[in-house]
């Protein structure tokens, strides 16, 4: 509860240079009464101007400076809340705005919304609407509940029942929720790219992997058929060198061979001459009867003798040259055949060499295939470096992650401070206490009517008829009598929630206008049983008797040579004021 105690003004409207003092908690009950333009509802504007920048009534900035001084506009106002005691300083030409918390200066850092909006949130916990609302009821140009639009009889009613700050929650998540799902989009595309990077990467890493792979089994396929190849190689030599041994093995029997075939060859000649010469003798005794030498007759019987005896040795010859000459075929074949072999023998020396040759050649590519790397450096690099994206696009993707739980829980609790979540909840529980207390207070003015309010502050008025009416269907007083109900309503419930509640109650004119004299006496009364608990003001134009015998004490505002005094009552009140001087 903040419990105003004191407010001073000086050079505000047609108050001069010395400061106006009031003692808020002096008296329970206080009438403020005056002529015309003497300055009495100039309290409710130095209030409301000290607290929220703005006067009661519609009045510029500018006219709140007296017109004759023209400078040092000056409001202060003090109260307490809870154990702290509070005075804010609020100035024109020069400008002033001062928060002072039990007598220390609250840091000015901030800019003036700033620091008032710290001024109403923090520390009075309502605003001049709400402010107005719950500790005035005027007249002029006062819009009194009944007259607002929805959203401001909402923004009443939360700052009653202290649940406004979910709304400033609610505001403060919806910034933050905006942020989140910028964060959130931010963070998909943000995924979205380093996925591609990724998958680029990875698509890199496989084109590559396949091209080792191949490379590989190329390689394989090359060892393996060079494999192949040297073994054949090594088979080939190996039945080469086999082979060359067993003819070096037979050849070394050729020359005994050639020899006997060449020897051979001299018998057949040599008995070919003596076969040729023996049948020269026959041929020279079978045509020859005398000596061509000694020209002696050959005897006929040495002829045929000698004839017979070279026919026997021809025969002898011929048998034996066919024995020779079968022999030589042989001899030929044999030589023929190591002629063969010695070729066979140079031809598979030729091979042995080439095959060592191949081998040689066979075993440096084997070895420059075994000395190929089957790994890449290339490829080694790109693994590593989708090793570092993987773990990039994991981390985004945790970031993410938790972004959007954020984003989730934001949401589950901007729906619970949304007007139909926990306010709803809380002010439907208050609509039936609302409705009970406008009611008894509408019996005690003898206005017997049944008004409700819905959840959405929207009223149903019925007769006891059961006729529905409506607010602007009554009459002046009629609808004044609901006004103040409305207002005694929301200082109980205020008091109830000890939020917007306040000792300072205000009602301007009140009494001069709609009120008959039964209605004034009903008001009397109510406000009677407040004073236990309020600080009541309240202001006339009219001097009544009766008003003045109602309440504690009594202020008057005069004007003299053009500016506004005060007048107590209590003549004791007089030594705290300072007369105001003309400037």
């Amino acid at each position: 509860m903040i419990v105003f105690e004191k407010v001073k003004w000086k050079n505000f409207l047609s108050t001069g240079n010395g400061f106006t003092y009031l003692d808020l908690e002096r008296y329970k009950s206080t009438v403020v009464f005056g002529e015309n333009g003497a300055g009495k509802s100039t309290m409710l504007d130095a209030l409301c101007f000290v607290l929220f920048n703005k006067p009661f009534r519609k009045i510029t900035r500018s006219q709140l400076v007296n017109t004759i001084n023209e400078r040092d506009t000056i409001v202060e106002c003090e109260f307490r809340v809870g154990q702290s005691s509070y005075k804010v300083v609020r100035g024109i030409k020069p400008n002033v705005f001062e928060i002072y918390r039990n007598g220390t200066l609250i840091d000015q850092s901030a800019a003036n919304n700033d620091y008032q909006k710290y001024l109403e949130q923090k520390i009075l916990k309502f605003n001049y609407k709400s402010f107005t609302q719950i500790s005035i009821l005027g007249s002029s140009t006062f819009v009194p509940f009944m007259q607002l639009n929805a959203p401001n009889r909402r923004e009443v009613i939360e700052d009653l029942l202290d649940i406004k700050v979910f709304s400033r929650m609610n505001l403060l998540l919806k910034d933050r929720l905006r942020d989140l799902n910028n964060e959130v989009k931010e963070c998909e595309h943000t995924v979205t790219l380093h996925q591609k990077t990724f998958d680029m990467q990875t698509a890199t890493v496989q084109r590559m992997e396949g091209m080792v792979k191949d490379q590989q089994n190329d390689l394989t396929s090359q060892l393996l058929a060079l494999k192949e190849e040297n073994f054949a190689v090594e088979t080939n030599l190996a039945n080469a060198e086999t082979e060359l041994r067993d003819l070096t093995d037979q050849l070394a029997t050729s020359a005994s061979s050639q020899a006997q075939y060449s020897k051979m060859r001299e018998y057949i000649t040599s008995v070919k001459a003596k076969v040729n010469r023996n049948l020269s003798d026959i041929d020279f005794f079978m045509k020859n009867d005398t000596c061509p030498t000694c020209t002696q007759s050959i005897d006929t019987d040495i002829k045929v003798s000698r004839v017979e005896e070279f026919t026997k040795k021809d025969e002898d010859y011929q048998a034996k040259l066919k024995e020779m000459e079968s022999v030589l075929d042989k001899l030929d074949k044999k030589v023929k055949e190591d002629s063969k072999m010695a070729e066979k023998y140079q031809t598979l020396k030729g091979d042995i060499k080439g095959y060592n040759k191949e081998k040689k050649t066979i075993a440096a590519r084997l070895n420059a295939i075994k000395g190929k790397k089957t790994t890449n450096k290339d490829l080694e690099s790109e693994k590593k470096q989708l090793s570092v994206y993987k773990e990039e696009l994991e981390k985004k993707v945790a970031e993410c992650a938790d972004v959007n739980t954020q984003q989730s829980h934001h949401k589950v609790v901007s729906t619970l401070l949304r007007d139909n979540g926990i306010k709803s909840k809380i002010i439907k529980k208050f609509i039936p206490i609302i409705n009970t207390h406008i009611n008894k207070y509408l019996q005690d003015m003898d206005f017997y009517v049944n008004f409700t309010l819905d959840e959405e502050f929207n009223e149903v008025i019925k007769s006891r008829h059961r006729d529905i009416f409506s607010y602007a269907s009554f009459s002046e007083g009629e609808k004044q009598k609901i006004d103040l109900a409305l207002l005694f309503t929301w200082r109980d419930i205020a008091r109830m929630k000890n939020s917007a509640a306040t000792n300072l109650l205000l009602l301007d004119e009140v009494f001069d206008s709609s009120l008959d004299t039964n209605a004034t006496t009903d008001l009397l009364k109510i406000l009677r049983k407040m004073t236990d608990k309020s600080n009541i003001y309240v202001i006339s134009h009219k001097m009544i008797d009766t008003l003045l015998d109602a309440f504690e004490s009594s202020l008057e505002f005069v004007k003299e040579n053009d500016f506004s005094s005060v007048r107590y009552s209590d003549p004791v009140s007089y030594t705290h004021l300072t007369l105001p001087t003309k400037a």
